[in-house]
């Protein structure tokens, strides 16, 4: 399995762990010491009902973009820095609900985009 495939199941896991529902698809991409996410069918079923209202929707990307950030600041996901060789220092975060995408780019202290 490649260090992509193994970063996108770690991302998936913790997204489904917290969420009831993890990506249905992910893919990253390694850029010096970023790894960039862009994640497709992200909200559950509740999540999709809810955001049919402008109300709903700023409640939902709120919700989804403040909390896996807080996720991540609170504890760094088992095997993450280990899979890349560097430690995680910020990861920024967003989502557009209407399309069910989201992003997130994820801030090393090093290189990591070789092997």
């Amino acid at each position: 399995m490649s260090k992509e495939a193994r970063f996108n199941e770690i991302v998936r896991k913790v997204r489904k762990d917290h969420f009831g529902k993890g990506p249905e698809r992910i893919k990253t991409t390694f850029v010096d010491n970023m790894a960039i996410s862009i994640l497709h069918g992200n909200l559950t079923p509740t999540e999709r009902f809810i955001v049919q209202t402008p109300q709903g929707a700023e409640m939902v990307h709120t919700a989804r973009t403040k909390m896996i950030q807080e996720i991540y600041a609170h504890q760094v996901p088992e095997g993450l820095e280990e899979l890349m060789g560097a430690k995680l220092l910020h990861l920024f975060s967003d989502i557009k609900v209407e399309e069910d995408m989201g992003v997130s780019v994820f801030i090393f202290d090093k290189p990591i985009d070789k092997d």
